[in-house]
């Protein structure tokens, strides 16, 4: 997997003096049916998350509150992208080493995901990622 699929798409904004309003929308507003949802918060300074890989599953990551780094790795490059506008989020294709970083105070991450928890889908194993990337 490359990096020619990841993106950072800005969600719709509805402006109201009562306060603003975002939604994300399966199949449009990203590239995937939403299957499962679930958040990260409250992440001790200096932690990381992630730290795997997904062989099905895409992810579209979104933050919440704060800001927090995504790095990803398709086996021969990495590259960062800085998470801190809870109106756009980060498009991530399976096939690509994901680790978050650097979370501010109060920071809150909302991850959409394309499948049902299956732990077979992860690799967690960096050598065997670089490893599968070297045969596909």
């Amino acid at each position: 997997m490359s990096f020619d699929k990841v993106k950072i798409i800005t969600l719709p904004k509805f402006l109201d003096v009562r306060g603003n309003l975002s939604v994300i929308e399966g199949n449009k507003d990203i590239p995937f049916k939403i299957e499962r949802t679930y958040w990260i918060y409250d992440v001790p300074g200096g932690e990381k998350r992630g730290g795997h890989a997904y062989k099905n599953n895409e992810e579209f990551i979104v933050a919440l509150s704060g800001s927090f780094d995504v790095i990803l790795d398709d086996g021969y490059e990495r590259r960062t992208y800085s998470l801190n506008r809870s109106y756009y989020g980060l498009y991530v294709p399976r096939g690509l080493w994901r680790v978050m970083e650097n979370f501010s105070t109060n920071s809150f991450a909302l991850i959409a995901a394309s499948t049902k928890y299956d732990k077979d889908d992860y690799i967690y194993e960096y050598s065997e990622f670089v490893q599968r990337t070297k045969i596909n």
